[in-house]
């Protein structure tokens, strides 16, 4: 059996380990644009404010790896064309120019998002770069060692880890979103205003509610203009989201609007042996029941591993995603799932409601405790709980990992009121905060 990859990063790397464990005997071949495999975009930020030391640290595999285990992994070639019908592909080597034929039994489509980047004016201009790859990363900690205003575009998970970073390194920095909060698609309001305060605490200037128009400069940026002011700035970061990087197959595959490939449960696209994962993909969003787009690197490497699962028999269903995650801001640490009370209200039909509770995580007989913050978000018709939130100076984020699990299995308020969770006075409190959370939901 042949089979092909293209693109190798989260998806494609997940799906090719499992499927040389699985069919040891195949020919798997990877097409990947660039020169490396299963980069960390994450740890970007990490490596920023030297948290991480070497952004090489931030790989989990290799070329080099794979091609010991009898993989033909080519790097920086691109898949030009895919004939479908004749199972073909036509592939350029980015290196000696030259193109070539391939042909394949089975083909799995893993081909990544990229950054969303307006057309601005001004944008050619130097010092404005994106933040996705490993060049990126090494772009990035280059250019910032001589910058002294920071601007980000883009207050997102990535562009606000960015910020932190940058002032970190005592940088003037500028965090710049129309949106008129920050990380408004993971939190609500109550949750971000914590996170606002910590920044503006900082110095970190938080221009909220802006578009931005345009860039100016000699050759190098100078200066972001927006819809209501103008910021000096010596580096850009655009981080104003993803989309599919899915143009090698449009008007082939059945696709959403932006481009995110329609798979089914199995990870089978609209074409017959033609598997997609990873974020050139659309997910099962199971708060809302329906798919969306929900780049992520834990959505990518689940969807990888299931296509190798499935490559020959539908075996293994993919069980959807609640779009959990997490992210530390200074002292804070924050975590979500499923769907906010704002988000909920403005893109579904469900009738929202939601609960606050606010308790110290451990006993207070303990030498230490801290505060802790969890918000459920539940639908008052069927008492299924959709959503949750929490933030603390303690590192309880797992806890949305087990509401993560509460949601996949659509418990009701009244039954994640009365589940049983443990008691220790050096972990918690007899009643779990997800308990108390839920008991005043009642």
């Amino acid at each position: 059996m042949k089979i092909v990859v293209v693109g190798c990063t989260h998806a494609g790397t997940a799906a090719v380990v499992n499927l040389k464990e699985l069919y040891p005997d195949s020919q798997i071949t990877i097409y990947e644009k660039n020169d490396n495999i299963s980069f960390l975009s994450c740890g970007i930020a990490l490596s920023v404010s030297d948290v991480v030391t070497e952004p090489e640290k931030l790989f989990y595999n290799s070329p080099e790896n794979l091609a010991s285990q009898g993989i033909i992994t080519n790097m920086k070639h691109e898949v030009l064309d895919i004939d479908f019908n004749n199972k073909k592909l036509s592939v350029k080597n980015l290196v000696t120019g030259e193109t070539a034929e391939d042909n394949y039994d089975k083909l799995v489509l893993t081909l990544g998002s990229w950054p969303i980047v307006p057309k601005f004016e001004g944008g050619n201009l130097e010092n404005i770069v994106l933040c996705k790859n490993y060049d990126h990363a090494k772009t990035i900690i280059e250019k910032s060692k001589n910058a002294k205003n920071v601007v980000v575009i883009g207050a997102g998970y990535i562009g606000v880890e960015l910020a932190e970073a940058f002032e970190m390194k005592s940088k003037n920095v500028t965090l710049i979103d129309a949106e008129d909060r920050i990380m408004a698609k993971y939190l609500d309001k109550d949750f971000t205003d914590i996170a606002e305060a910590e920044f503006t605490k900082r110095g970190v200037n938080l221009v909220l509610g802006q578009k931005v128009q345009k860039f100016e400069g000699d050759n190098k940026v100078s200066k972001v203009i927006t819809d209501k002011g103008e910021f000096e700035a010596d580096l850009v970061v655009l981080c104003i989201g993803f989309a599919p990087n899915t143009n090698l197959v449009k008007g082939k595959l059945d696709t959403l609007p932006n481009g995110a490939i329609i798979i089914d449960e199995y990870m089978r696209t609209s074409e017959k042996d033609v598997f997609a994962a990873g974020d050139c993909c659309v997910v099962r969003f199971n708060p809302a029941k329906e798919n969306r787009y929900i780049p992520l690197a834990t959505n990518a490497v689940r969807m990888g591993t299931l296509v190798a699962k499935n490559l020959v028999n539908p075996t293994l269903k993919y069980m959807g995603t609640q779009g959990t995650s997490g992210i530390k801001i200074y002292d804070l640490c924050i975590a979500s799932t499923g769907l906010t009370e704002e988000v909920a209200k403005n893109t579904t039909n469900l009738n929202v409601s939601s609960v606050t509770a606010t308790d110290n995580y451990r006993p207070e007989f303990m030498p230490s405790f801290e505060e802790a913050t969890v918000k459920l978000v539940y639908d008052k018709d069927t008492r299924k709980v959709v959503g949750g939130q929490i933030i603390s100076k303690m590192d309880l984020t797992q806890f949305m990992n087990t509401l993560s699990v509460v949601i996949q299995n659509e418990m009701t308020i009244e039954e994640l009121a009365m589940t049983d969770f443990f008691f220790q006075p050096h972990f918690n409190k007899p009643w779990s905060l997800l308990n108390i959370a839920a008991l005043k939901a009642l």
